[in-house]
């Protein structure tokens, strides 16, 4: 009896992980393609003429259990994906994008698609979020090469495969060659000065666990985080910075080929679907709808910010010689003057701040703010399986009505890939009978973990990074959508981290803070002083972390609108971008694209921009927070029926003029980060799309 082919009873029909085994996939995979296959044939075959319900819906709720199957496996594989996983991944990648080539591809289905297309063109039939599903699953087929000839379609098919398996590899690469360097530290070394005992702690439980004597630095983030900013040792945090600014390129591991062919794929899919670039392609259906508006946010904020990033740095250097340092400024060198440097304006160390930052008050506090401003209520269970024994789970209510199932799962393993993301098992939709069936999401980070002598103490980086992937969480769980195409996170590229980067705002207001930011020993309130100086500290280095900002989106560009056959040297290509916005000396040999997991195996592609571009939209949008109050319930509740209800059901500028009475403007963001004193002035984004 295979799990994941059964009706699960379990509590809200939850996946029964501790049921399911690896061997599962594979066969459940087989038996969903075939029901999906089914589904397809069922709208083909009917003999009624094609319209919304019968075509266009009916493919909306196509392969339910194909789409349960998926999420479950790939969101498993991206947070515990060992060896035996992505060897599923590998056979079961082609028959995915086989499956995805025949139904796009399918010419009776695509014909009644487009009948109710073309119907909604003479007619105009639709509105509303019918009319944006019906946009969305034409554009998928002509985008999936429905109007394609049979040669090109079948070359289509081809490249689509290439290019799944190769971005599959290439997080993989990336995987693996972050776990496979760390460094031993002995104890009483003088190598470890300056790091904070906490660290050390776990640095020791590493090795211990690894059956060594001393310390152990790895590249998970935490570490990395830690020996930049505190090691005293400069030829550790050199070490420490080259191995993880190598990551897949070069060696066992390297990534280079893979995002050439990756680049090469994507290329022809653009040509082969008319466009010049794969950027046009991505672009057609986001906020930016071009290169041309793309590269003027990034080129207005950089003529802003660089500027500004160049005294910080200088600052930044003439304080490091004041403290002694007499060498060339090098990147190992930024975070630890920096952090320094922030003690000495703001009387402030980083590892002050973390007592008062207990990950489970950060969770009261974070789950407490949601309650204030959208009702919502988290009861911790023990009836929901998680997939992993490190996992937390909750359900959600507002009021009585259960809203979402909640997965947190905080620190960092051998099988989780970097960084920090929102997920969903299921999307929050309407099935057959009208039901309103309610998502799963899942929290992903990677966070400092617990020692034998203490909790998990989280940075104030860390605290912000877990409201922003709980505003993500927001959009999922509170969705009010009929379809789940169009449901939670399904929103435009550029518009999805909104909800995200708002929710980051309320870390330096006193009122959220006071709600939970407790010494984890003593219980002492977080004192007034330093709430102030948390506050003063949002302008600091901004101009700096901003031209980073820019440099990622100018990268990603870059790749994505060169000729894919003049992609040779991608560490020479990828400097030639970066030098453009460069405050520090060039480090030989570092390469960020091989690790640059957003790119060339996520969904980023042609769309990195769009942090940059959604952190204008939030920042005017907290503005209205602002001027009604940070906690205010009636803002909230507006906000939540205006955009975090709506997934992507509602044009997206639409959603933000409905939540703030107009257009978006820069002002805000420009003002918040220390920027309008250059004197550059933006054009309003309204402008940008007429």
């Amino acid at each position: 009896m295979n799990p994941l082919t059964q009706q699960w009873k379990t509590r809200r029909q939850t996946p029964p992980f501790n049921e399911i085994k690896t061997e599962h996939y594979l066969a459940a995979f087989e038996e969903a393609i075939a029901s999906a296959k089914q589904d397809i044939e069922r709208i083909v075959d009917n003999s009624a003429a094609p319209d919304f319900e019968n075509t266009i819906v009916a493919l909306d709720r196509a392969g339910e259990q194909l789409s349960t199957v998926a999420d479950l496996f790939f969101n498993i594989l991206e947070c515990d994906g060992d060896d035996e996983m992505q060897a599923v991944a590998e056979k079961v990648q082609p028959l995915l994008v086989q499956y995805e080539n025949e139904v796009y591809q399918h010419p009776g289905l695509f014909a009644r698609v487009k009948a109710v297309h073309d119907r909604q063109q003479q007619e105009n039939f639709l509105n509303g979020a019918d009319k944006i599903l019906l946009d969305k699953t034409y554009d998928a087929f002509v985008s999936g090469g429905a109007n394609l000839p049979d040669e090109q379609k079948k070359r289509f098919a081809e490249l689509s495969l290439e290019l799944a398996n190769r971005q599959l590899d290439f997080g993989q690469r990336a995987l693996k060659a972050t776990n496979a360097w760390h460094v031993q530290v002995e104890k009483g070394s003088p190598r470890i000065a300056g790091i904070p005992e906490s660290a050390l702690a776990l640095a020791a439980q590493k090795a211990s666990d690894k059956g060594l004597d001393g310390y152990v630095f790895d590249l998970s983030a935490p570490d990395v985080n830690t020996v930049l900013t505190y090691a005293d040792d400069r030829s550790l945090r050199e070490e420490v910075y080259m191995h993880s600014s190598k990551k897949a390129y070069g060696g066992k591991f390297d990534n280079c080929d893979n995002i050439k062919a990756i680049l090469k794929c994507r290329e022809e899919i653009a040509h082969l679907l008319g466009y010049k670039h794969y950027a046009d392609y991505a672009l057609r259906n986001r906020m930016a709808k071009d290169i041309a508006h793309v590269y003027q946010l990034l080129d207005e904020l950089k003529a802003a910010a660089l500027p500004v990033a160049k005294r910080e740095i200088q600052e930044l250097k003439d304080f490091a010689q004041k403290q002694g340092f007499n060498d060339t400024f090098q990147r190992w060198d930024l975070s630890y003057y920096m952090e320094k440097l922030r003690q000495e304006k703001f009387q402030l160390e980083t590892e002050k701040l973390k007592v008062y930052f207990p990950l489970n008050q950060v969770i009261d506090g974070v789950f407490g703010l949601a309650t204030t401003l959208y009702d919502l209520r988290f009861v911790k269970t023990e009836d929901i399986q998680p997939y992993h024994p490190d996992v937390q789970v909750y359900e959600v209510y507002r009021g009585e009505q259960f809203m979402s199932v909640l997965y947190l799962d905080f620190h960092p393993r051998s099988t989780k890939r970097s960084g920090a993301w929102m997920t969903e098992f299921r999307d929050q939709h309407e099935d057959a009978n009208g039901n309103d069936v309610r998502p799963w999401v899942s929290l992903v980070m990677n966070f400092t973990p617990p020692t034998k002598e203490q909790p998990s103490l989280l940075t104030v980086d860390e605290v912000k990074t877990f409201l922003h992937e709980f505003g993500h969480a927001l959009n999922g769980m509170l969705s009010e959508v009929k379809y789940a195409t169009l449901s939670g996170t399904h929103s435009p590229r550029d518009f999805v981290e909104l909800p995200s980067q708002l929710n980051e705002n309320w870390l330096t207001e006193p009122e959220f803070l006071r709600t939970f930011a407790r010494h984890y020993q003593t219980g002492e309130l977080i004192p007034d002083e330093y709430v102030a100086q948390l506050k003063n500290m949002n302008k600091f280095m901004a101009g700096y972390l901003c031209v980073r900002q820019l440099s990622f989106g100018y990268l990603d560009m870059m790749w994505h609108t060169k000729a894919a056959d003049d992609v040779d040297d991608i560490l020479r290509l990828e400097r030639s971008i970066f030098d453009t916005v460069e405050v520090l000396p060039v480090v030989p040999g570092a390469c960020m694209s091989t690790a640059f997991g957003h790119l060339f195996s996520g969904g980023y592609a042609a769309g990195y921009y769009g942090y940059k571009w959604a952190e204008m939209l939030e920042a005017d949008a907290f503005s209205l927070f602002k001027e009604s109050g940070v906690l205010n319930h009636d803002t909230a509740q507006k906000y939540l029926e205006t955009i975090l209800s709506k997934g992507g059901s509602v044009d997206a500028m639409e959603m933000f003029i409905n939540f703030r009475g107009r257009e978006p403007k820069i002002d805000a963001l420009l003002e918040r980060d220390g920027l309008l004193a250059v004197g550059c002035w933006l054009l309003a984004f309204g402008y940008w799309l007429k």
